[in-house]
């Protein structure tokens, strides 16, 4: 599996912790949109994509199963968000 593009749009408001929505494109073939990327108490990292459930909480729609494409999630749209402008 290989990203091959990223795509990021930065959110402009000073008193939010969401910092910019990413889209990733694995393999020229599959997408992932609304990737948020939060500013937590020790950086940035990225949110996936979720939705409100029944009880009130939140699953994501997709998501890494390991930490290894976790980290390559990350590392790759957190590098496109300090290089967008």
């Amino acid at each position: 599996m290989k990203i091959t593009s990223v795509n990021v749009r930065k959110v402009e408001k000073e008193e939010s912790r969401m910092k910019g929505i990413a889209s990733v494109l694995i393999d020229d073939c599959f997408a992932i949109h609304d990737i948020r990327i939060i500013e937590g108490d020790n950086g940035l990292f990225i949110a996936m994509p979720s939705r409100k459930t029944a009880t009130g909480g939140y699953r994501d729609i997709a998501h890494p199963i390991n930490p290894e494409t976790r980290k390559m999630f990350e590392d790759a749209v957190l590098e496109a968000y300090k290089n967008a402008e």
